[in-house]
């Protein structure tokens, strides 16, 4: 994806540059309604989409699609960009070109959200990209709540809900020799040294009952079986199959 020049036919090779005083020129004329110079502008920052879909190459997207869902994003921050604000345009921009690629990789994302927690985030993700455009703040959960008249914890679950799952081997950081992981990260609490001696210990312990015990056992603790339903399968009666239990714990205990 990071050697591919020519996306959806355009040779990134050759995408041209603005300076700030074009930029200036420019916008002045579009806020006159000059499609022309709209064009010229969308041309002049595509190297900006370029740089920020590089920053999703390992999501195995279609760089092409990630392309186009930019440029939406491109075309969106230059129709809502205020110039009176002491901003770049690039600093208002990246923000709403990644927005952009991320509402289209949750919406084909394999982890489905229900419509209307994606419905509540979008709201809010739109209130919020209009008070960041607005004030050059990033507001709190509490004010998008009130903003748009739902409970701070349905925004707080909805926002939870659509956020991207992360690959177990992302890296998180690289000091030009070996690369440290999302998994480099994490404790495994389940597969403990003394968890799987456990394990171990326990399959031992079972080796040594009867076949009519191990079976019970089997029944009750591994499939989840009552002394009722265990009774009726072995051909018993419940109380044979309490003291059988009874007994096969019993040995397995002194055994373990």
């Amino acid at each position: 994806m990071i050697n591919k020049v020519e996306i959806c036919g355009v040779n990134t090779s050759k995408l041209p540059t603005l300076s700030a005083k074009e930029k200036a020129e420019l916008f002045e004329k579009i806020k006159k309604g000059d499609n022309v110079a709209r064009e010229t502008f969308i041309k002049g920052n595509l190297r900006l989409v370029l740089s920020v879909i590089g920053k999703f190459n390992n999501r195995g997207e279609n760089v092409d699609d990630l392309f186009q869902v930019g440029c939406i994003g491109l075309i969106k921050a230059i129709d809502n960009f205020n110039t009176e604000l002491d901003v770049q345009f690039s600093t208002y921009a990246v923000p709403m070109i990644i927005g952009e690629i991320r509402r289209y990789l949750r919406d084909n994302n394999s982890v489905r959200v229900s419509r209307s927690l994606r419905d509540i985030a979008y709201k809010a993700l739109c209130v919020r990209e209009k008070l960041i455009a607005e004030k050059n703040v990033e507001p709190s959960c509490e004010e998008l709540a009130k903003l748009i008249d739902i409970p701070k914890e349905d925004v707080v679950m909805a926002l939870d809900a659509i956020q991207e799952p992360i690959s177990l081997f992302e890296p998180v950081y690289h000091d030009g020799a070996d690369a440290v992981f999302v998994m480099d990260q994490l404790s495994d609490k389940k597969n403990t040294d003394e968890a799987w001696i456990e394990k171990i210990s326990l399959r031992e312990a079972i080796k040594k009952l009867s076949d009519r015990e191990k079976m019970i056992i089997s029944l009750r603790f591994f499939k989840g079986k009552t002394q009722t339903e265990v009774a009726s399968e072995v051909g018993i009666s419940q109380a044979q199959v309490s003291r059988l239990e009874k007994s096969a714990i019993s040995s397995m205990r002194k055994n373990i």
